[in-house]
């Protein structure tokens, strides 16, 4: 009888440890719609995620800090592998695509992110922090790496 009160007092304990650490923003889908800034590998950026009309969420770089090369012209994107898209401006890169909210992990998945750095997709998932902010999270055979996001008004 006190093992088993015992086990449902972690068991509850966990819980709600895990309740706290979430942000009540991960709890509605649209909740990741906005403007936001980043900055990765010391590039300043901001992207916009917008709601697609079948349900999914699709999110684009719309400025660069600095989007012009040594003659001025704005930089593309040379290393997508999608040889067609190598001649999109920096700042209208579209990073993911068909993201999908999954309400009972609190989080947002289903497609793949892409570094404009490397040239590559990875696996992604999106949470929101405790803090605000958003973590983008690729991941290529198990192994990840994070960004985060910090929500503008714009």
């Amino acid at each position: 009888m006190a093992k088993r009160f015992f086990t449902t007092l972690i068991i509850t304990l966990l819980s709600l440890t895990q309740a706290i650490g979430q942000n009540a923003l991960n709890n509605a889908a649209d909740n990741i719609v906005g403007t936001y800034s980043g900055v990765q590998n010391g590039d300043k950026f901001k992207a916009k995620i917008v709601k697609l009309t079948d349900g999914t969420y699709r999110g684009q770089i719309i400025w660069v800090e600095h989007d012009k090369d040594a003659n001025g012209n704005k930089k593309l994107d040379p290393k997508n592998p999608e040889k067609k898209l190598r001649s999109t401006p920096c700042d209208r890169i579209v990073l993911f695509s068909g993201l999908k909210y999954d309400a009972g992990d609190k989080e947002w998945n289903g497609t793949k992110i892409y570094d404009p750095q490397r040239g590559m997709r990875a696996k992604m998932t999106a949470r929101f922090e405790k803090d605000g902010r958003l973590r983008l999270r690729g991941s290529v055979l198990g192994i990840g790496e994070s960004v985060y996001w910090t929500k503008i008004n714009e």
